[in-house]
C-alpha cells in the first residue's frame, strides 16, 4: 500500500534563527516558549506535543501546548526548561485525535436529541480498542486491561451512559496517554519535499487491494524518518550492504580522488546551546595586570594583583578581565600615545602579541606571557586565587603578530605579502599599525593555521580560563569564528566568548549566530532618549534576543566617550546605572569607578548649554566634541593612580551591583519594557519577573549639568494591580521609600542623584512589613 503523506501543517514556528541555521542561546534553568501554527484539512480536533532532548540523546521529553488563538485556534504554544550546558533539539508532533473529534460529535448529537447513536457507539468503542492495542504494546498491561474494560462498556452502553463514559476522568487520562499518533507530523528544518516522495513510494500491493478507511493506523502515513526510527536505520544499512553487480565487467582502474567533503549547516531539528549561568548574568572589571599597583615608573606582575581583585570583588564584579599578556614584540614597538619611537624602558603594546627572542616555554607567542609580568606558574597562582573568591578570569584572545612573533618566522605563508616579499603591517588608514602583522585566513595552509589558533584557546582552557574577549572578530571570517568555538565548546562546553566588533549591525548579528556568547554593542554612543529606546528595543524584544546578547561597556581602553568628557562625575553615574540595569551582563574598564575622563583631543564646546544637541553630537557626530581617546592611555605606558581617589564613585558601583544581585527581574534581558514620560531628557524603563514576584522601575536623566523633572506613569496593570491601589516604591540607589498611589507620579533628578532605581511592591495591611522593621 502506498504510505500517505500526513495532514497536519505545522509551521511558522518560534523562536528559529535563519529558518534553524543556527542555535538560539538560553542559560541553565531558562525557560524557553515555542510558539507554532498547527492545522488540518477537515473538521478534526488537533493535538500538539512541544519535544525536546539534548543532542546525541533517542529519548524525547515532551509536554503538551495549548492553543493561545481564541479565535480561528492555529497559534499553539509551549514551555520547556534546559538545566544543563549542552546543545538542545526541539520540535513539534501534531495530529488529528480522532477520538476527541468523535467525543466531541457524539456530544453534539446526543445533546440535539438524536437516539440512533448504534454507528457512533461502536465507532468509539473502536478507538478506545485501539489505545488499548498501544497500551499493552508498550508493555502497559494494567492500563491495557482499563481500557479493554472501557471499550467494552462503551460498546454495550447508551448513549446517555456512553457521553458519561467517553468525557470522564479515567477516559481522558487514558486517551490522552496512549493517543494514536500514527498520522502524526513532526516539525523539520528541511522536510523532503511531499511530491517527491509520493513519486519514490512503490506500491506494497495491486492499486485495487489499497483502498483504505479512513483513520487508519501505523504504517500508512508518510514518517520523515529520524535518526534512530526503523525507515532510517533501514536507510543507513541498505548504504552500507549495497550488494555488488555481477553481470556488469570489471572496469579499468580509475584514478582515486578524494570524495568532496560534506558541509551539512542546517541541523535536522531546531537547537538551543544552552550556556552556564554566568552567560546570562555577569559583571565585568577590566585591567592591565601591568598596572595593578597604580605605578607609573614600573610595571607590576600577576603577584600584585590580588588588591586590583580584591577591591573588583568589593565593587561587586565576578568575572576579571585581562588585556593580553602575552610577550610583546620589539620590532617597531609603539612610544607614549602612539608614538611611532619607543623611548628606552618603555613597555610596548599588549596587542603586538609575539617576542620569539625573549626565553619563553613555549616560543614566545600566544601561548606564553610575558616574562615581565611572570611566569605560566605565576598566572595558574593567580586564577586560582581568582577563582577562590567566586570569581573567574577573562582572556583577550587577540589575533595579532609582531614582526617579532614566532608566526613570521616559522609560518610567513600565514601573513599578506607585499610584490617585493614583505609582509604587510596592519592599518585602518589613516592609522598605522608597524608593529603589527595581521594573518591571512585565506592563506594555502589556511586549515593548518586555523587549527593552531584553535588550539591556543584549548591551551589556555586548560590551564582554568573559561572566558574569552575576541578583539576585532569582524575582521576575520565568520565560517573561521563557527569553526573555532564549535571546537572549543565540545571540549569546554562552559567556554564563553565576548565579540568586541564595532562594526556594522548585520556583521555584529552574524558573529552572535555563529557561536559569541556575548556582544559589545552600540550602547557607547546611544545617549539620546530616542536612540536608547530604538536600540534596546531592537536587542531584548525582536528575534535578535533569542541569539545575542548585549555586554554593556560605558568605557573601553580603546574608548573615552565624549558624555563622559563633558559630563564629568554625574555623567559616569548616568552610564553606570543605564549599563547594570539595561542588560544582565555589563562591565567596566578601571578608571571608569574614578571617573577618569581626560581625552585625547576634547574640542572646547560649551555641552550644558543645549544638552539635547550635545547628546544628538554623542550619538552622530562626536568627533565634532573630541577624539573618543584616552591621553596617555595605559595600552602604550604604566599608568600612575590612586586607587581611591576623591570623587570616585566606587560606592555607587558596589550598591548597583547588590542590586542586581538582590533582584531578580535586573537578572534578565527579554523583560525591559520602556515606559512613559513627556521629558525628553529622562529615561523610564521597567523590569519584572514573570510571576511579578519583582518588579524594578528605573528612571534616568539623561543630563549630567541641570536638575530635571519628570511624571511619569507608573504601569500599574500589567503589575495586576487596580488603578486607585497604594503600593510601596523604595529607591534601592538612594534608600528612600515612598507611598505612590495610581498610575500619575513625581520624580526628581539633579546631576548628584542623577538616576532612580525603585523596587516596587504592593502596600501591605501594617507599617511593621515595610523593609525597616525586617
Amino acid at each position: 500500500m502506498i504510505p500517505r503523506p500526513p495532514s497536519v501543517v505545522i509551521e511558522a514556528l518560534s523562536p528559529l534563527v535563519e529558518g534553524g541555521r543556527y542555535p538560539i542561546k538560553r542559560a541553565i534553568g531558562e525557560d524557553i516558549v515555542v510558539e507554532t501554527d498547527v492545522f488540518k484539512d477537515g473538521h478534526d480536533i488537533v493535538l500538539a506535543v512541544l519535544k525536546w532532548r539534548k543532542k546525541g540523546h533517542h529519548r524525547w521529553h515532551e509536554t503538551p501546548m495549548q492553543c493561545i488563538d481564541p479565535y480561528n485556534k492555529d497559534r499553539w504554544s509551549g514551555v520547556f526548561s534546559v538545566f544543563e550546558n549542552a546543545v538542545y533539539e526541539y520540535t513539534i508532533e501534531a495530529w488529528g485525535d480522532y477520538f476527541r473529534s468523535w467525543q466531541h460529535e457524539f456530544q453534539v448529537k446526543f445533546e440535539a436529541g438524536l437516539t440512533e447513536l448504534t454507528s457512533e457507539i461502536l465507532e468509539g468503542a473502536s478507538f478506545v480498542g485501539r489505545a488499548a492495542k498501544l497500551a499493552q504494546d508498550q508493555g502497559q498491561k494494567r492500563d491495557a486491561e482499563r481500557l479493554v474494560v472501557l471499550s467494552d462498556k462503551v460498546r454495550e452502553g447508551n448513549p446517555e451512559t456512553v457521553n458519561a463514559l467517553a468525557h470522564s476522568p479515567e477516559m481522558e487520562a487514558l486517551m490522552t496517554a496512549y493517543a494514536d499518533r500514527s498520522e502524526s507530523a513532526e516539525y523539520l528544518l528541511n522536510p523532503p519535499p511531499v511530491a517527491k516522495l509520493i513519486a519514490l513510494s512503490a506500491p506494497s500491493a495491486p492499486l485495487e487491494n489499497a483502498a483504505a478507511p479512513a483513520r487508519k493506523g501505523a504504517g500508512n502515513v508518510i514518517a520523515f524518518p529520524t535518526e534512530s526510527s526503523p525507515a532510517g536505520k533501514k536507510g543507513a544499512a541498505s548504504k552500507k550492504k549495497k550488494p555488488a553487480t555481477v553481470a556488469e565487467p570489471k572496469a579499468a582502474a580509475a584514478p582515486v580522488v578524494a570524495p568532496e567533503p560534506e558541509f551539512h549547516f542546517t541541523p535536522r531539528y531546531p537547537q538551543v546551546y544552552v550556556d552556564r549561568p554566568r552567560a546570562n548574568f555577569s559583571q565585568w572589571y577590566e585591567f592591565f595586570p601591568r598596572s595593578a599597583e597604580g605605578r607609573g615608573d614600573k610595571g607590576s606582575t600577576f603577584r600584585d594583583c590580588l588588591p586590583r581583585v580584591d577591591d573588583a570583588r568589593a565593587m561587586g564584579f565576578d568575572v576579571i578581565y585581562f588585556p593580553p599578556i602575552h610577550p610583546i614584540g620589539i620590532t617597531a614597538r609603539k612610544g607614549k600615545n602612539n608614538a611611532v619611537n619607543c623611548q628606552p624602558g618603555e613597555p610596548g603594546v599588549p596587542y603586538a602579541i609575539g617576542n620569539r627572542h625573549q626565553k619563553c616555554p613555549n616560543g614566545g607567542g600566544h601561548k606564553d606571557v610575558a616574562p615581565e609580568l611572570g611566569t605560566l606558574e605565576d598566572f595558574g597562582w593567580l586564577v586560582k586565587e581568582i577563582h577562590a573568591r567566586g570569581m573567574e578570569v577573562a582572556l583577550d584572545f587577540a589575533l595579532n603578530c609582531s614582526p617579532d612573533h614566532p608566526y613570521v618566522h616559522e609560518h610567513p605563508d600565514w601573513f599578506y605579502k607585499r610584490p617585493d616579499g614583505t609582509i604587510k603591517y596592519a592599518e585602518n588608514p589613516p592609522k598605522k599599525y608597524q608593529d603589527v602583522y595581521p594573518l591571512n585566513y585565506h592563506n594555502a595552509d589556511w586549515r593548518t593555521l586555523w587549527d593552531e589558533l584553535t588550539s591556543v584557546i584549548e591551551f589556555w582552557c586548560e590551564h582554568g580560563v573559561r572566558i574569552f574577549r575576541v578583539d576585532n572578530p569582524h575582521t576575520k571570517p565568520v565560517a573561521f569564528w563557527e569553526y573555532l568555538i564549535g571546537r572549543v565548546q565540545a571540549r569546554f562546553p562552559d567556554a564563553l566568548f565576548l565579540s568586541e566588533a564595532f562594526t556594522r549591525p548585520k556583521m555584529m548579528k552574524v558573529l552572535a549566530k555563529a557561536g559569541f556568547t556575548h556582544s559589545y554593542t552600540y550602547f557607547t554612543w546611544r545617549n539620546t532618549k530616542e536612540g536608547l529606546t530604538k536600540y534596546f528595543t531592537e536587542i531584548t524584544q525582536t528575534e535578535c534576543s533569542e541569539y545575542m546578547r548585549p555586554n554593556l561597556w560605558p568605557n573601553t581602553p580603546d574608548i573615552l566617550p565624549s558624555f563622559l568628557q563633558f559630563g564629568g562625575r554625574s555623567a559616569f553615574i548616568i552610564r553606570a546605572v543605564l549599563a547594570a540595569t539595561l542588560s544582565p551582563v555589563y562591565g567596566i574598564y578601571s578608571g571608569f569607578e574614578l571617573c577618569e575622563n581626560l581625552g585625547l583631543d576634547k574640542k572646547p564646546w560649551d555641552a550644558a548649554s543645549n544638552v539635547g544637541h550635545f547628546l544628538h553630537l554623542c550619538d552622530n557626530d562626536y568627533k565634532q566634541l573630541a577624539k573618543e581617546e584616552y591621553l596617555d592611555s595605559e595600552k602604550y605606558q604604566w599608568k600612575q593612580r590612586d586607587w581611591n581617589a576623591p570623587g570616585n564613585i566606587k560606592e555607587i558601583i558596589t550598591r548597583l551591583n547588590r542590586i542586581r544581585h538582590e533582584n531578580r527581574a535586573l537578572q534578565q534581558l527579554r523583560n525591559l519594557q520602556f515606559q512613559r514620560t513627556e521629558n525628553d531628557l529622562v529615561l523610564y524603563y521597567s523590569k519584572m519577573t514573570a510571576a511579578r514576584d519583582n518588579i524594578i522601575l528605573v528612571v534616568v536623566s539623561l543630563d549630567p549639568f541641570h536638575f530635571q523633572d519628570a511624571y511619569i506613569d507608573v504601569p500599574v496593570d500589567q503589575f495586576g494591580w487596580v488603578e486607585d491601589q497604594q503600593y510601596q516604591v523604595h529607591d534601592l540607589l538612594n534608600d528612600e521609600r515612598y507611598l505612590w498611589t495610581g498610575r500619575r507620579n513625581f520624580v526628581r533628578l539633579h546631576p548628584d542623584k542623577p538616576a532612580h532605581v525603585f523596587r516596587v511592591r504592593r502596600k501591605t495591611h501594617s507599617e511593621k512589613d515595610f523593609d525597616y522593621y525586617l
